[in-house]
């Protein structure tokens, strides 16, 4: 299932998992890294535990874990202490390589069968672009991939401080700079090519809706399918910004029509321009997300 928004949500806070069970972000990440103390861990983890399981309904919204990184002794206790609560996945922060994916895959197929589980169950969203070595190994994700691994999604404020930069943004155009937009294209392909979702990285002013709609477009557009976000009033934003709109489900139903009352056709026309199999494909996908979610009524991007 496509989830456009993952709000982050401190693990040790019972008052704010609470709030985030009535956000309409399509996922929770329930976090254990950055947004938790060493002193709190265990505090978090056991309200993590407690509050999946008292929401075992995913229907609505999937519940994720980001645990520690694989290569800190804390991740394992971490996994031990949340696979209780079924997680529908794990956010794996500070991936170098797949083979982190891959290990970590090994760990969930036996915390599944001790707790009886479905093999295959949890899956993996890998935040792929956090450490200097994960820029030159994104080629180890194209063979064998991991059927684990479900989305991908890059970050630009923890990459920074890994290549030692004091600022990841280009003073004259306020963009980010070569390296980090070399991870954004970097993370889209990898995602595209192994058939998982690409997932846009956090828009840091969470004050600042204009901006966040506005990235949320660009991304989009880029072929992203959804968005990390920070702070809960984000979630609508991003939810409404990857929604097709009426305008986009309109055509979109046009363009299949058209392929459907010519079969055998590779090539249509329709308002001047020649549409072929990726069109189509494109206008189905577009199809199915507004059935999944339910068309925005906003304007096409």
């Amino acid at each position: 299932m496509i989830v456009r928004s993952w709000l982050f949500v401190p693990g040790d806070s019972e008052r704010k998992l609470a709030r985030g069970a009535e956000n309409p972000a399509d996922a929770l990440v329930l976090d254990l890294e950055d947004s938790v103390s060493k002193d709190r861990q265990q505090i978090a983890r056991d309200a993590v535990r407690a509050f999946m399981l008292a929401h075992r309904d995913r229907s609505r919204q999937q519940l994720w874990v980001r645990i520690t990184p694989l290569d800190t002794p804390t991740s394992l206790p971490d996994l031990a202490a949340v696979m209780q609560g079924a997680p529908d996945g794990i956010v794996l922060p500070k991936v170098t390589s797949s083979a982190q994916v891959d290990a970590l895959g090994h760990c969930l197929s036996a915390l599944e069968a001790r707790e009886g589980l479905a093999p295959g169950s949890t899956r993996i969203h890998a935040v792929a672009t956090e450490t200097a070595a994960s820029l030159l190994t994104f080629h180890t994700y194209l063979s064998n991939p991991s059927p684990r691994l479900t989305a991908m999604s890059w970050g630009g404020e923890d990459l920074a401080a890994a290549l030692g930069a004091s600022d990841n943004r280009d003073p004259d155009t306020g963009g980010y700079d070569d390296p980090y937009r070399l991870a954004k294209s970097l993370c889209l392909a990898a995602a595209r090519a192994i058939g998982a979702q690409a997932v846009g990285t956090v828009h840091v002013d969470y004050k600042d809706a204009v901006g966040l709609e506005r990235d949320c477009r660009r991304d989009r557009r880029a072929g992203f399918v959804g968005k990390l976000a920070i702070h809960p009033d984000q979630s609508a934003i991003i939810n409404r910004a990857f929604t097709p709109s009426d305008d986009e489900l309109a055509y979109a139903r046009r363009v299949v029509e058209l392929f459907e009352r010519n079969p055998g056709l590779g090539v249509v026309g329709l308002e001047g321009k020649m549409l072929d199999m990726p069109h189509l494909k494109q206008a189905r996908n577009i199809i199915a997300l507004a059935e999944r979610f339910g068309a925005s009524g906003a304007a096409g991007p």
